[in-house]
């Protein structure tokens, strides 16, 4: 889908909304709207009329490159430009980011009886990804996996956590990744049990178990993926806490279908945990939207009153977390068709011994 379709689709949710027009203030929403690539910029979108995109001089001849189908104009004050093309009309705006700074001087251009929340409108439509953003998911993806497979298979005992990050980080950047997706966590022994723990200079034994959750970013898209193994032969311990993540994994996956409700997923999830006795270790959530953002609607939780919908891609990844011993996660980036869901990270989920 273009930029130009998107825009077209934003304007027929404005419409259906009773707005006249939206400012969109958001960065990666700028960049979903246009393909504007840079750290600074806005677009006014109204209903009736042409879009105009806003920046600043550094971004002059990038904003004619990335936008040749849309108007621009280079000032130092985006929010005063935007104001005097919301002239008439009730506008939406971007409350959720939005600073009250930003938010007071729009009032003073435009007063506040015309200004609105837009109920994170482009966030909606970013849910439901066209075919290049599923092409981009997928690449990255195939990247993501295939220096996990390549890391995996060299020596790993007797370096240290962050040694072993950099590696992996390194390696999806020779595969073609324009950068990292997020931060590698890389987590051995008792730091599995961290959720999100940073590598240290901890160095990696026999016996660990070696939690990493990693992703390669490719034209603007994340992947997002988790496997833990062990260095060495798996004790019963470890064998039982992977093999309830991995059911737990597996009864949530089986929900996220076209139509079926966000909160069905999660209560699968948790139920299976429940069931055999780890829930309680469980205290991340289940899962997340992944695309322009590593982490963007819809979220997976038992609040969620929404339903699944064909072409939303999201992550899935229960896990179990026991201090002073250690943890499992197993996580997925799952494009939802009308069928079983299609899981883009394709490598095993099995219980991995290495060395």
């Amino acid at each position: 889908m273009t930029a130009a379709a998107r825009r077209a689709a934003l304007t027929e949710a404005l419409a259906a909304k009773g707005l006249d027009g939206l400012l969109v203030t958001t960065l990666v929403n700028v960049r979903y709207l246009t393909g504007f690539t840079g750290s600074n910029g806005a677009l006014v979108v109204p209903v009736h009329g042409d879009p105009l995109f806003l920046t600043d001089g550094r971004y002059r001849d990038q904003a004619a490159a990335e936008l040749p189908d849309v108007a621009h104009r280079i000032g130092r004050d985006l929010l005063a430009t935007a104001a005097t093309r919301m002239t008439s009309g009730t506008w939406g705006i971007e409350s959720h980011t939005l600073s009250v700074d930003a938010h007071r001087q729009l009032v003073a251009a435009t007063g506040d009886d015309r200004l609105t929340g837009a109920d994170r409108v482009v966030e909606s439509l970013r849910e439901v990804k066209d075919a290049d953003e599923i092409d981009a998911l997928r690449r990255a993806c195939a990247i993501s996996t295939d220096a996990l497979e390549q890391l995996l298979a060299g020596p790993l005992v007797g370096r240290s956590e962050r040694e072993v990050a950099r590696d992996l980080e390194n390696r999806m950047l020779d595969l073609g990744a324009e950068a990292i997706a997020f931060e590698t966590i890389l987590a051995a022994g008792d730091h599995t049990a961290v959720p999100h723990h940073h590598p240290t200079d901890r160095v990696l034994a026999t016996g660990d178990l070696l939690k990493i959750d990693f992703g390669a970013r490719v034209d603007g898209y994340h992947a997002d993926c988790t496997r833990t193994v062990v260095l060495g032969r798996a004790d019963d311990w470890q064998r039982e806490v992977h093999a309830a993540v991995r059911a737990s994994q597996q009864a949530g996956l089986d929900l996220l279908r076209d139509g079926a409700d966000v909160a069905a997923s999660d209560a699968a999830a948790r139920g299976s945990l429940e069931a055999s006795g780890w829930l309680e270790a469980f205290t991340t959530g289940l899962g997340h939207g992944v695309g322009l953002q590593i982490h963007e609607d819809p979220f997976i939780a038992g609040s969620h009153a929404g339903k699944l919908t064909r072409r939303t891609v999201l992550t899935m990844e229960p896990g179990i977390y026991v201090p002073g011993r250690g943890g499992v996660r197993i996580e997925d980036t799952v494009l939802v068709t009308a069928g079983a869901p299609e899981v883009l990270t394709t490598m095993t989920k099995d219980l991995l011994e290495i060395g």
